[in-house]
């Protein structure tokens, strides 16, 4: 009797650990990552949707520069996504020159 009614909390639990808080530290993880690997040249967009390139990278800031050629200044942390990798831009950049 006892058993029964301390199993549906905890079972409870372990739901919800597995279905909410485990995922959402992994993406958690997963974006600090991508911030700390942020190198120049990478196309990315922030999260308030700027589409840019990576000028320069700084320990907490990072400067990027936007299509019509201006700088701005962002914290890491804005950086939502990286589209496309240095390394990738630079072999797509010698594909179409050919």
């Amino acid at each position: 009797m006892v058993l029964s009614q301390f199993l549906l909390p905890i079972i409870l639990l372990v739901f919800f650990y597995l279905v909410l808080i485990r995922p959402q530290q992994k993406r958690q993880k997963e974006t600090v990552k991508m911030q700390s690997d942020l190198q120049k040249g990478d196309k990315v967009i922030t999260i308030g949707g700027l589409h840019g390139t990576v000028d320069a990278v700084d320990a907490d800031k990072v400067i990027l520069k936007s299509p019509d050629g201006s700088r701005l200044t962002f914290e890491k942390r804005s950086v939502s996504q990286v589209v496309q990798k240095k390394e990738s831009a630079v072999a797509a950049d010698t594909a179409t020159d050919k």
